[in-house]
């Protein structure tokens, strides 16, 4: 990517993110609005294409959610989505979110990413880890066994 499309695609960001009303609050005010109910089947990875999907299916979720915001653009991402979903579709007491983050500016701001790709960990609507970039193995299994209970913090 030249320094002009990694300039281009920073403004864009930050054309995007100008004039949106406190996602924070938006975002709460949707967390406390009734849950609706919403079919997800285990092995499907839940593609996340607005902010009330977002709020609904991640933030309402009875199981964690690993949240992975990633861009097409984004080489290491090419990598880590498709490792993620081998990785966890399987589990049947953990979800994986993919949010792009050139279609859901307001969800890159409320959560502050400032680099792709970037996973985040939600458990009963909170964060809990979350970490930057392309990482080894052993920290995405160990965050995967930590959300999916087969590793306590401890261990």
């Amino acid at each position: 990517m030249s320094i002009y499309s990694s300039v281009q695609v920073n403004m864009n960001s930050v054309i995007l993110c100008q004039g949106l009303r406190s996602p924070m609050r938006r975002l709460a005010a949707l967390r406390k609005a009734k849950s609706i109910s919403t079919s997800i089947v285990h092995n499907e990875t839940i593609l996340v294409k607005n902010n009330d999907e977002f709020v609904n299916k991640v933030m309402n979720n009875d199981k964690p959610v690993i949240v992975n915001f990633h861009a097409d653009w984004c080489e290491p991402c090419k990598i880590l989505t498709p490792k993620l979903k081998e990785l966890i579709e399987p589990l049947n007491n953990l979800d994986l979110a993919v949010v792009d983050v050139e279609d859901n500016a307001e969800l890159v701001h409320a959560f502050e990413v400032k680099a792709v790709p970037a996973v985040i960990a939600i458990k009963n609507g909170l964060v809990v880890d979350k970490f930057i970039g392309l990482v080894d193995a052993d920290m995405i299994n160990n965050l995967i066994d930590r959300m999916s209970g087969k590793k306590t913090d401890g261990a």
